[in-house]
């Protein structure tokens, strides 16, 4: 579609207030227009994501300055550009971060934060792409630095983080171990490649993780749980071991805690959110990803899991899917375009 063939209006999904998925209402509302550095993309796809479920529990508002338009990832055709967009051209196929604005026919988006759809991954299925490995890399790769030879675990393994987390992981060349909640969900886990998966309903993941491990615990923890899980994580890992918090599903705010083992382990706990991100931060994420990430994606060796695809006027349908934790891998909407 040439910028000339742009309608006027368009389908998205608004919040009407705060609360449970009855609050999902599907509206027409005029097409936006990118800026400098951005690209209008026509949506196919765009991903599910928890913190999406936040922003209509209200408790994860956009940022300042952002459309309440919910959807942090998409993927589509670029077809308009905004002043100073070089390197991308109307009919590209894409997959992009928002910071939101992605439950809608057409979606801005930086164009430092487009990365090409993979040869090997469909435009829908690349909708589910973006927020899950630019938060995986940014947080396994670049601040938990995770190496080869090194161990790593997971949890929420069947989540799209996790598979994500898993096959990077692997990537890297680690010893990759995940938790997940049914023996269905260990299943697919090691499916993707975990050494093992620990179902966390039977088993204290802490004393599994020391068992395979012959009682030295993993390099890496990527949690997305909190508080609920911080001194049996701290007792997880191996000296020199990094901590790295995504997401606080557990709570986040801890009594009591001994944090002896910290100093006596010389472990590193840390965590980022990656939608209030500065444009230049993500914009390094993209680049490490179109450069360690994509050509595996191009190739198949790493893939994306997509569990159920809506369209888009039965979002509610998905947000209580998400809810449920019934899911393995990603939740997509779909356009229709």
């Amino acid at each position: 579609m040439a910028t000339t063939d742009l309608p006027g209006t368009m389908r998205q999904i608004r919040y009407a207030g705060s609360g449970g998925p009855e609050v999902i209402s599907l509206e027409t509302a005029p097409v936006p227009s990118p800026g400098p550095g951005q690209v209008l993309i026509e949506v196919v796809a765009a991903g599910v994501n928890r913190p999406d479920v936040a922003q209509r529990s209200g408790v994860y508002p956009p940022p300042p300055g952002a459309t309440e338009i919910p959807g942090l990832e998409v993927a589509g055709r670029v077809v308009a550009l905004g002043s100073g967009v070089d390197g991308l051209s109307p009919g590209d196929e894409v997959c992009a971060l928002v910071i939101s604005g992605g439950y809608a026919e057409y979606a801005v988006a930086e164009a430092a934060h487009c990365l090409p759809r993979p040869r090997a991954v469909s435009l829908v299925d690349a909708g589910g792409l973006p927020e899950t490995f630019f938060t995986v890399y940014s947080n396994v790769v670049q601040r938990g630095r995770l190496a080869r030879g090194e161990s790593f675990l997971v949890h929420g393994g069947s989540s799209g983080i996790g598979a994500t987390a898993i096959q990077i992981a692997k990537h890297v060349g680690a010893r990759v171990f995940a938790t997940a909640g049914s023996a269905e969900k260990c299943r697919f886990c090691e499916g993707l490649g975990a050494e093992a998966a620990i179902d966390y309903k039977q088993a204290d993941f802490a004393e599994e993780v020391k068992r395979l491990t012959d009682g030295r615990g993993v390099d890496v923890i990527l949690d997305m749980i909190g508080a609920s899980y911080l001194a049996r994580n701290l007792k997880s890992l191996a000296p020199d071991g990094r901590l790295v918090m995504i997401a606080l599903m557990g709570g986040y705010k801890v009594d009591g805690l001994n944090i002896t083992p910290i100093m006596r382990n010389r472990l590193t706990f840390t965590g980022s959110t990656l939608r209030p991100r500065g444009k230049a931060d993500k914009a390094a994420i993209a680049d490490g990803l179109r450069r360690d990430i994509w050509p595996e994606l191009d190739a198949g060796r790493i893939r994306t899991v997509t569990h159920a695809t809506f369209p888009l006027e039965r979002a509610r349908e998905a947000h209580e899917l998400m809810e449920s934790s019934a899911h393995l891998g990603k939740i997509l909407l779909t356009t229709g375009r």
